[in-house]
């Protein structure tokens, strides 16, 4: 599996991180970095104990770590949640958490794929 089909796997834009950092080095780096990445542990938790100040903060480190690294579909869910929560919550809130969930296991899956594939 090359970075490429590990991106693609989850619907990420390989060619802008690429651009971004411009070594697929250090795009591997960091890819795999994200793995070790609480914030959405903090996230989950934040949800289920109704701190939506804490799951806005969790929500919105997320949506900046997945801009930079160009994870596009977790980006676009966890921006809409950071959004929804931005003033506290909101009916659309536990919605728009389960697609980031949804998002976060693709991201996570491929990149452990391609861990284990690569051997790194």
């Amino acid at each position: 599996m090359t970075l490429q089909d590990c991106y693609a796997a989850f619907g990420g834009n390989y060619a802008d991180v690429s651009a971004r950092l411009r070594s697929d080095r250090l795009v591997q780096k960091f890819m795999l970095k994200y793995l070790d990445d609480q914030s959405f542990g903090l996230l989950c938790t934040a949800m289920a104990e109704k701190d939506y100040e804490q799951a806005f903060r969790a929500a919105h480190t997320i949506k900046g770590i997945c801009q930079n690294l160009s994870f596009t579909p977790l980006l676009d869910s966890s921006s809409g949640l950071s959004d929804a929560l931005r003033h506290g919550w909101t009916p659309e809130a536990d919605q728009l958490f389960e697609q980031v969930k949804a998002d976060q296991l693709a991201v996570v899956s491929a990149i452990q794929a391609f861990r284990e594939e690569c051997g790194v």
